[in-house]
């Protein structure tokens, strides 16, 4: 082979392989421009609730962020269904009575539950899962999502989805974010992981053990706020709503809704 011949080929070798690097280093600025295009702007869910049985305001601009990222806040406006949820970072003593309200009535609903509630309360959540309600994942330690990176929010998400796999031989496929809060970013990574986010369209002051709210009060403004669609979060550390649940589901299925599961949402 010839000096020219070989000095042509080396020439050409070159610029194959810088070709090869810029296609390369393009399509990795294009990664980065994509995951640093998707915004971690912390949203806190929150909503105006109406007392005339309409849907509330959740705004439009977070719902809007939600539904593009498979996840659900309100269901269809024409249809009279509950979906009834519960969050529980740990037990207060009144879970057992929740699940026997619910056998009575006959009703399925959703337990968001972090891994402080699965290691201590193995035994209820077994009954949960064999009375057909589902479980879902309010992560380990329940910290805001946004404050975490893609490796701590995997990391939150699926050491409690093997979990309860190990322990239940149930595989969890709904979340709720801990403290209502959440961004584009994390409803991405979480969604990548299988997930469905499940915010809601009700809620009220139940959290506060120390300052439970008056029961005749609470039971009417539940009453009050039941909309077509609606997505409704109790926490299972109140004693008020322990003595007003039974009521709030006979007096609910009296005007004509409907409670269905999670997995019939619509």
């Amino acid at each position: 082979m010839n000096k020219k011949l070989l000095k042509n080929i080396m020439i050409l070798m070159v610029i194959v392989a810088i070709s090869i690097f810029s296609i390369i280093d393009i399509y990795m600025n294009e990664e980065v421009q994509t995951n640093s295009g998707v915004s971690n702007k912390k949203i806190e869910w929150g909503i105006k609730r109406n007392d005339n049985h309409e849907q509330p305001d959740v705004g439009n601009e977070n719902k809007k962020i939600l539904e593009e990222n498979n996840g659900i806040c309100l269901g269809n406006k024409e249809h009279k269904t509950i979906y009834l949820t519960f969050d529980e970072g740990y037990e207060a003593g009144y879970t057992s009575e929740f699940l026997k309200i619910l056998k009575d009535n006959n009703v399925k609903a959703a337990f968001f539950l972090t891994a402080h509630y699965v290691n201590t309360q193995e035994e209820l959540v077994k009954q949960m899962i064999d009375e057909g309600h589902i479980i879902g994942n309010h992560t380990v330690n329940h910290k805001s999502m946004p404050s975490l990176s893609e490796e701590e929010i995997k990391k939150e998400v699926m050491d409690l989805h093997q979990s309860v796999y190990k322990k239940f031989g149930y595989e969890m496929k709904y979340i709720r974010p801990p403290k209502g809060e959440f961004s584009e970013k994390t409803l991405v990574s979480t969604n990548s992981l299988g997930y469905k986010t499940v915010m809601w369209s009700f809620a009220y002051e139940d959290w506060n053990e120390e300052k439970q709210p008056d029961e005749e009060k609470a039971k009417q403004k539940i009453l009050n706020n039941l909309h077509n669609g609606e997505i409704m979060l109790l926490h299972g550390n109140s004693k008020t709503n322990l003595h007003i649940l039974d009521a709030v589901i006979k007096e609910t299925k009296n005007m004509g809704y409907e409670f269905k599961s999670l997995d019939e949402f619509v």
